[in-house]
């Protein structure tokens, strides 16, 4: 189904400006029928976060911002969905048009600005589906005109505590102007230290509620060793490597749509992503799991991203270009790897090949 699927709607889908075409996914998704998944290679199951993943395959944020269409995700095969980003009040966003294929580079460029029907509605959607279970994190930001960025931090996750797997404190998008200053270290110490006694706080009758750090790829070495630093000492659960790059590799074969402002990610994102997730590794020694995303189109780069140190991976972009049988395609590819290979589980393999990446020269951007 998801291959006829797949070959029916991405020419389609193709013709219409990318906003419209994601609507339209969206609402394909809300019609899909209510089937059960086909169940994943238990050698695919990852623990992390005090979470059980069926595999290691995330939707990232983005996708489904308000919290529409969670279920249908995870019944297309996910091993977990990431809704948001979530701000406490409805946000219209930037204005159109906001979103680019980079066609010949199998990229997007988006300056998107945190659109969503904002937290009420998020809130209703998800709290309805709660008894169907399945990983659902919420990754959380501030509205743009917020007087106080930190309150609407905390107030989220006071708010979703009870419906959310996990939350993600998102720091790391170039659309909303001022946003990424919250990365540097007295503003993200302060950050962290107030949305982990928000979450202690609700603990009691909300339940655990794992709190991730997503950050950009765009971080120097010296400040991702604060970033490293204060999230070990805040007790952060996790982190996400890495978000959107304000770079553009002078690769690019579309440079006339690359001059677009907002961040890229897809393909050309790839090799600076993976090699953040191998610099962050290293820095966390072993103190919290990594979540890598940016550029895996196939199961050779999943993999590449978890030798590099990533224990959970997620797709986005690459899905506008290889649609969702590409879901299918990395767990049968990692599946394979573990049976040629011998091992038992991926957990084997994470942070593989880290010391060597971070050897490496820098990836050219």
């Amino acid at each position: 189904m998801i291959r006829a699927f797949d070959a029916f709607s991405l020419p389609l889908l193709r013709w219409f400006d990318p906003e419209d075409a994601h609507r339209m996914a969206i609402q394909g998704l809300r019609l899909l029928p209510p089937v059960r998944p086909r169940a994943d290679d238990h050698k695919l199951a990852v623990r992390a976060f005090g979470l059980n993943f069926p595999n290691p395959i995330g939707m990232a944020a983005g996708f489904d911002k308000s919290a529409e269409v969670p279920d249908a995700l995870l019944r297309l095969g996910f091993g977990f969905v990431e809704i948001g980003t979530v701000t406490p009040k409805p946000q219209g966003g930037n204005p159109r048009p906001r979103l680019f294929r980079l066609e010949r580079d199998e990229a997007v460029i988006n300056r998107m600005g945190f659109n969503n029907d904002g937290a009420e509605a998020a809130l209703r959607r998800l709290a309805a589906r709660a008894h169907h279970g399945g990983i659902v994190g919420v990754n959380v930001g501030a509205n743009k005109d917020s007087p106080d960025r930190v309150a609407d931090y905390v107030k989220l996750i006071e708010t979703f505590a009870p419906v959310a797997s996990y939350f993600t404190v998102n720091v790391s998008s170039p659309n909303t102007p001022g946003l990424r200053n919250l990365q540097q270290a007295a503003a993200l110490d302060e950050l962290l230290a107030k949305v982990i006694d928000a979450r202690e706080r609700v603990r009691r009758n909300a339940g655990d509620s794992p709190v991730l750090l997503k950050i950009a790829p765009d971080l120097s070495l010296a400040e991702l060793d604060d970033v490293v630093h204060i999230a070990r000492s805040r007790g952060v659960d996790g982190m996400i490597v890495a978000n959107t790059t304000l770079a553009r590799p002078a690769t690019l074969r579309e440079q006339a749509r690359a001059k677009e402002q907002g961040g890229l990610s897809g393909r050309p994102l790839f090799r600076l992503s993976t090699r953040m997730v191998a610099e962050t590794y290293v820095r966390t020694e072993g103190a919290f799991p990594l979540i890598g995303v940016g550029g895996i189109d196939s199961g050779g780069a999943a993999l590449t991203k978890i030798r590099a140190g990533a224990s959970l991976i997620q797709l986005y972009s690459s899905l506008v270009y290889k649609g969702l049988g590409l879901v299918d395609d990395i767990k049968n590819d990692l599946a394979s790897t573990l049976l040629r290979t011998g091992r038992d589980s991926l957990s084997e393999i994470v942070g593989a090949d880290a010391a060597t990446i971070t050897a490496e020269d820098w990836p050219v951007v």
